[in-house]
Parts: structure tokens; sequence; C-alpha cells
């Protein structure tokens, strides 16, 4: 693996300044616009069981934009969309930085492009309006992300795919599923009427990557087991 930390550097009421988006602090936690990561960029993560300098990967779901004007990628972890650069559980996963597979590049910045992208993007078509049903922006589901629903009165599982993620106007960010009996036409695009926040849905648990949902539909041990601890916390 080779080190490389390139640098990052009438409309007109749609039109936001950079400058609006820096100088906000009352909730500088909350996303304001959404970049889908499509070059298959990642984050890498260690916890207290991996070796030393050994790290995971995890697909990025997508660079976000927060209202002081930083960027960052956000991934599913557990139960929550997060950004990856708060990962810093030793247990769970810590963030080490941004991994591209294809040059085998590690960087602690996220890429100009996207930096480039997401700030154009909101100048263009302004901030969040505050209100907590309407959609701000929606944008597909690129790394096969799963939602595990599970009933406390049934002992069977439920992996469902996540088919878009949802920002609203008061900065929430809900993975989108599908409920089946809503399904009026297919295939099902983001903005379907038949989808809903998973966060809505009373037997929501967690999230899961591709390949652990895969691990779990074929019932591998290992798999089964790690779903049993955290099911038991």
């Amino acid at each position: 693996m080779k080190p490389s930390a390139p640098s990052v550097s009438n409309k007109a009421n749609n039109v936001v300044q950079l400058a609006d988006f820096q100088h906000k602090t009352q909730s500088p936690q909350r996303w304001v616009r959404l970049a889908t990561e499509t070059d298959h960029l990642s984050i890498l993560y260690s916890n207290k069981y991996s070796h030393q300098h050994k790290y995971y990967s995890m697909k990025i779901l997508c660079w976000a934009l927060r209202e002081d004007g930083s960027v960052t990628a956000l991934v599913p972890w557990m139960n929550k969309v997060t950004a990856c650069t708060e990962l810093n559980d030793e247990y769970y996963g810590q963030w080490q930085g941004y991994y591209n597979p294809a040059t085998e590049d590690l960087f602690d910045e996220p890429p100009a492009h996207k930096v480039l992208e997401l700030t154009s993007a909101a100048q263009y078509f302004g901030g969040l309006d505050g209100n907590s049903n309407s959609i701000t922006q929606e944008i597909p589901d690129n790394i096969g992300t799963h939602a595990m629903l599970n009933s406390r009165c049934r002992s069977h599982l439920v992996l469902t795919d996540v088919l878009s993620w949802r920002l609203y106007g008061d900065g929430r960010l809900e993975a989108m599923i599908i409920d089946e009996e809503l399904v009026d036409e297919t295939p099902i695009l983001t903005g379907a009427r038949c989808l809903y926040p998973a966060s809505k849905n009373p037997e929501f648990r967690y999230f899961f990557q591709h390949h652990i949902a895969n691990q779990i539909k074929a019932e591998d041990p290992d798999a089964l087991a790690a779903i049993a601890l955290l099911l038991d916390q």
C-alpha cells in the first residue's frame, strides 16, 4: 500500500453561498447535501481484534456536506448512518482513513472532486428548509446495504434490501425499504410510493453490508453466531 494525501482544497433565492454553510454553528452535525460514491472508494477501520497494521475495508455509501462546510464519507454502521471520521470504538471500529482499492492509495482527506461536487450542488439547490416532511434529496443505495428485521416475539430474521437513502428538510437521513403490499409497479425506483424509512419499522435492528448479508442468508455458522451476540445486547 502506498500512502498518499491529495490536497482538497431569477433563481437567486435558491442560491446559497458556501460561506452561509461555513458560518452556521447551531447544528453542525446536520447534512445538507449528498454525493453518491461511484468509484468504489472505501474506508479502512480497525478494532481490538485486528492485528497491528491490518485493517478492514468497508464500501462508502456517499459523501456528505455539513452545514459547517465540512465534507466526510458516510457508511451504514450498526443501526444508523455514521460519518466515518466519527468511528472511534475500539471494540466495533476505529476509522483509519480512506482507501482507493484500484491504486492502493490511503488518504485522510475527502477527494477534491467530491468536495467540489457537493459545494457546487449546495450553492445551486440551496440548504435545508427545516421541514421534517419535505425531501431535500434521495440517492440510490449502490453498495448493497441490507436492513435486518427481527421481531422479539418471533425467532426468524428477515433481510431486506435498502433501495435508497432519503435526506429530509430537517437534515435527517433515512434508509428506505420496500413495503411489499404497496408495490404497484416495477422496477422500484427512488421516490416510489412503496418505500418507507427502516427506522419506522419496529422490527428494524441493524444494517449489514452486502457480503455479510449473503453470509447470513447462506446460514454461515460464524455469521449467525455474531448475529446472536448482537441480538443478545
